[in-house]
């Protein structure tokens, strides 16, 4: 795995939380690990790419999607994606259990970095899980 990509939903949130991951506590984890923080371009995706180009994108670079999307409404929806072309080699889609408490709440991001942290250390583990919710 290579590191994380920020849902177009959640940009400013994903920010937060890298800063965090980044930072003082757990900054030399991030960086044992080898982890980069992706954005859309850097995977050849655009903002209004489709929840199926962005799982695609995700799973071919070995970056874990971050998200705020919990929707079905379509068959080309994230969560209709990840039921259709889950496998049990694929990386979890994470899932931000309150994206706007991120944006607010400085204990609930650093309860998000340990909770992120810990899945991606053991990230072999958690492949085909689907979805995951931080914290």
């Amino acid at each position: 795995m290579k590191g994380i990509v920020a849902d177009a939903d959640v940009v400013g949130q994903v920010e937060r939380i890298v800063a965090v991951v980044q930072g003082k506590v757990w900054g030399d984890i991030w960086h044992e690990l080898g982890l980069r923080y992706f954005i859309f371009e850097q995977l050849d995706l655009d903002s209004d790419s489709s929840d199926a180009e962005v799982w695609d994108k995700c799973q071919a670079a070995e970056v874990v999607l971050i998200t705020g999307n919990r929707n079905a409404d379509d068959p080309d929806s994230l969560e209709a994606t990840i039921e259709a072309r889950n496998e049990p080699s694929a990386l979890p889609v994470f899932t931000l259990a309150d994206a706007e408490r991120v944006l607010n709440d400085s204990e609930y991001v650093e309860l998000i970095a340990e909770s992120l942290l810990d899945y991606i250390m053991y990230i072999d583990n958690v492949r085909g899980t689907g979805r995951l919710y931080l914290p």
